[in-house]
């Protein structure tokens, strides 16, 4: 599942999108993602503050296996990770969201110099930082507001420890493997960084993807819709929502989950100055998440220069969390 981008569409697919003075980079990405022969829209664009608070329940779905499972596994494994990083490690989540799993890693280092939370939903992010503060009171929290899919700068780094990155939450998957393994070596070479831990969903039972992926509450579709709503709110749009139905769709052949947002009648839509058709049936393609079996990872991992140090499961084999080192 989300969280914080995708890219579901082969470039070379997409239509064209000249920067124009005035236009935002969110405008001219859905003008050319449903400008395209296939319908596309990118999935950072979910977490405005509602997609936030929408992912946010989303995690506590009983159909929603990633977050209690990866959050089991780091109780397991966190302090095996505390005792690899040393005393005086910085944490640098990419991703941070409302920081929960960020508690467990916190505690068990041994204390870390700072923690730096990135993430492109920075009031989401700004508010669960409250809690954390109150948690861990003389802790150095440095956040930063951007997109970790575009070049950015992190603050000054602090102590003499290990840099740590985490990347929880199987993001990862939202990434085409190709641009993944690319995404993880850019890691290394813009940060520096010793090691990284990251949450990597696994392959397994088509039934249990598509119940995570379209829950009976109806919150994932909420979730997929709200991009909608959002460009009806924030962009010179005319958008309808209530035109189009979630639905999620695996792909065996390829080893992914999609959403899709699928027109239930024709109608006309509007963007800026921009007319789009719609026709009943055809789709917007939203989000992709990947699934991988350990080997799978460890190779890509590899591949973009990092060392797998190990790698922990839950008892089902459902998920996985990897500590990597920087080769």
């Amino acid at each position: 599942m989300p969280a914080a981008f995708d890219v579901p569409y082969d470039s070379a697919a997409m239509a064209d999108s000249v920067p124009t003075p005035g236009v935002s980079e969110f405008e001219r990405s859905v003008k050319a993602g449903l400008s395209a022969r296939i319908k596309t829209l990118d999935s950072k664009y979910f977490y405005d503050s509602a997609g936030s608070a929408l992912f946010d329940r989303i995690c506590e779905l009983a159909e929603y296996y990633p977050t209690r499972t990866e959050t089991t596994i780091l109780r397991r494994c966190a302090p095996a990770i505390a005792l690899a990083a040393g005393r005086g490690a910085e944490l640098v989540e990419l991703g941070s969201g409302s920081s929960v799993k960020t508690r467990i890693l916190l505690s068990a280092l041994d204390r870390p110099a700072a923690y730096v939370p990135v993430d492109i939903s920075s009031d989401h992010m700004l508010g669960a930082l409250h809690s954390l503060r109150a948690h861990f009171p003389g802790l150095d929290i440095r956040p930063v507001s951007a997109d970790f899919t575009e070049p950015f700068v992190l603050p000054v780094r602090r102590g003499e420890g290990v840099r740590l990155l985490f990347f929880p939450g199987s993001t990862i998957g939202n990434l085409h493997p190709a641009d993944a393994e690319s995404f993880l070596r850019r890691l290394r070479r813009d940060f520096s960084p010793q090691a990284m831990v990251i949450g990597v969903d696994l392959k397994k039972d088509e039934g249990l993807l598509h119940a995570a992926y379209d829950d009976a509450l109806g919150v994932t579709a909420a979730f997929n819709l709200n991009i909608l709503e959002r460009i009806g709110r924030e962009l010179d749009a005319e958008v309808r929502p209530a035109c189009f139905r979630h639905e999620a769709r695996y792909v065996r052949a390829l080893g992914r989950i999609e959403m899709h947002l699928v027109c239930t009648e024709d109608h006309m839509a509007r963007v800026g100055d921009m007319p789009i058709r719609f026709h009943r049936g055809e789709s917007i393609h939203t989000e992709n998440s990947y699934k991988y079996t350990l080997t799978e990872f460890t190779t890509l991992a590899e591949r973009a220069g990092w060392h797998s140090s190990a790698a922990w499961t839950d008892e089902d084999g459902l998920f996985s969390i990897h500590l990597l080192a920087a080769g």
